[in-house]
């Protein structure tokens, strides 16, 4: 099997988010954790490397996105995906731009092209600029994130404040024209001494178009969106080619666990409505900084008494929280508070998982990496979606399924829609 796309995605759950729409347009796709070792084999047409890179040190980001970047070029891919969230997140230093800066200098490059958006999940760009399900970035839940606040909906201002060049826009009156006008418009922007370009990107067509105009770049930058339409540009596959690269990661029976650490305004409504049915509890961000070993046992032996057969919803353990308490918990402890929870979550993780809970639900791209890093897992084979940019994905090495949510993702139904059919059974959801 030919190797055709490489990604080396910033968080857990954005590589799951890209390689589950990899998967769905019919790419055999295998996400592995960390920089592999050299000695791994992997028969894939696409890999995607999970780090942990959005919100550590400038230079850890770069170090590791180049490492990840020499083991693929040592498995013989051409093409290199930098993926990052749909919301564009990161700080005004980085590290999206200090990253993409690193990957073109090792490609021997000098233009990329920048792209987060996700129509079907309401991400789209207009003139450079990003919105969430209408309204701009700045005036989304993202402008209260706990770690990546997004304040500017400008993706030119935000890219050439954390990179190194000038950065440019090929509107959607040029994308509109096709993939003609599209490389045009980039080869000129490269005779201009651009070193990136947004791409306005307003719909799934539009997505298909740009696919197409850059699968070819050595290096593109973006979120899954443009994963897909690259994907359905390398290869036109039919459903059941789709069915059948999804098999290897459809999820397992058994006894499951929901951990939601994300504060977005999805997971509070999603964790709203799941409790009310299942049985729940929240995570005190004072009790995870105080002693987060002994009350990550405390967590898991509350999850371990409650109900576990297959006509049982899993358990949920949360810690999300308004904005307004979020404000308040950020002004008093700072980044404290939202790496306790994190230790703590991965705590519980460790030993739920020693104790046979095999289904973890995660909500939250930082809670993901925490809980998979707990888990010691080294990769996984990618199964269908549960919703978009969330697919079930399957440990290559343990009897684990998974299901890694970015914070904004999903229908308010979402930990409901990751239950055993039999759990689901005579509940009536009209009344959640």
């Amino acid at each position: 099997m030919s190797l055709l796309l490489g990604v080396i995605a910033d968080d857990f759950t954005g590589a799951t988010d890209i390689a589950g729409f990899l998967v769905a347009n019919g790419m055999a796709t295998t996400q592995l954790i960390g920089v592999p070792a050299d000695d791994i084999e992997v028969d894939a047409e696409a890999i995607v490397i999970s780090l942990k890179s959005r919100s550590c040190p400038a230079d850890e980001a770069i170090a590791e996105s180049l490492q990840a970047l020499e083991w693929l070029r040592a498995k013989g891919c051409k093409r290199i995906f930098q993926k990052y969230c749909s919301t564009f997140d990161s700080s005004k230093e980085g590290n999206i731009g200090p990253v993409a800066d690193a990957l073109l200098d090792a490609l021997d490059d000098s233009l990329t092209v920048v792209c987060p958006a996700l129509p079907i999940n309401g991400r789209t760009i207009y003139n450079g600029y990003l919105f969430v399900n209408g309204v701009l970035l700045e005036e989304s839940g993202m402008r209260n994130h706990p770690i990546t606040p997004m304040t500017d909906s400008s993706l030119m201002r935000l890219m050439e404040a954390q990179s190194a060049g000038r950065c440019g826009v090929v509107p959607a009156e040029i994308i509109d024209e096709g993939v003609k006008a599209v490389k045009a418009a980039l080869e000129a922007a490269r005779a201009e001494g651009k070193r990136y370009m947004v791409l306005d990107s307003i719909t799934d067509t539009h997505l298909d178009i740009v696919g197409e105009a850059v699968m070819d770049m050595p290096l593109v930058t973006g979120g899954s969106g443009l994963g897909a339409g690259i994907a359905r540009a390398l290869k036109q596959p039919d459903l059941a080619d789709a069915e059948d690269a999804a098999k290897a990661g459809a999820a397992q029976p058994g006894r499951g666990v929901v951990l939601a650490g994300s504060c977005s305004t999805m997971t509070n409504r999603q964790v709203a409505l799941y409790k009310a049915k299942a049985p729940s509890r929240a995570v005190e961000p004072e009790r995870c900084m105080a002693n987060a070993e002994g009350y990550g046992k405390e967590l898991a032996a509350w999850v371990l008494d409650q109900p576990s057969g297959p006509d049982s919803l899993s358990p949920m353990l949360h810690a999300t929280a308004d904005p307004e308490t979020l404000q308040t918990i950020q002004k008093k402890y700072g980044a404290k508070a939202s790496n306790a929870i994190e230790q703590t979550f991965a705590v519980v993780s460790g030993i739920l998982a020693e104790q046979g809970t095999t289904r973890f639900v995660v909500a939250g791209g930082e809670t993901s990496g925490a809980a998979v890093k707990a888990l010691a897992l080294s990769g996984f084979a990618i199964g269908p979606q549960i919703a978009p940019g969330v697919p079930w994905v399957r440990a290559i090495d343990k009897p684990y399924s998974l299901a890694l949510k970015s914070g904004n993702f999903g229908a308010e139904t979402f930990f409901f829609d990751c239950q055993m059919p039999e759990a689901l059974a005579g509940l009536n959801l009209a009344d959640k």
